[in-house]
């Protein structure tokens, strides 16, 4: 809080709206995750295919080095 205060206003406002936008994407996530938690408490889950889960985060995400 300290190096932020001592930063211009301009780029104070910049990370303020950075911070905020990190915590709406980390309550979006929590919510995501307390409703999968929810599904898998009433038996909705079933096996994972782990190789089609890769395929598609390589896809989305670029392949690793």
């Amino acid at each position: 809080m300290r190096k932020a205060q001592s930063l211009p206003e301009a780029a104070q406002e910049e990370l303020g709206r950075d911070v905020l936008l990190r915590i709406t994407e980390l309550e979006e996530l929590r919510a995501k995750i307390r409703v999968g938690l929810e599904e898998l408490e009433a038996g909705k889950g079933g096996p994972l295919d782990m190789h089609k889960i890769k395929a598609e985060a390589r896809r989305q995400y670029g392949a690793r080095p």
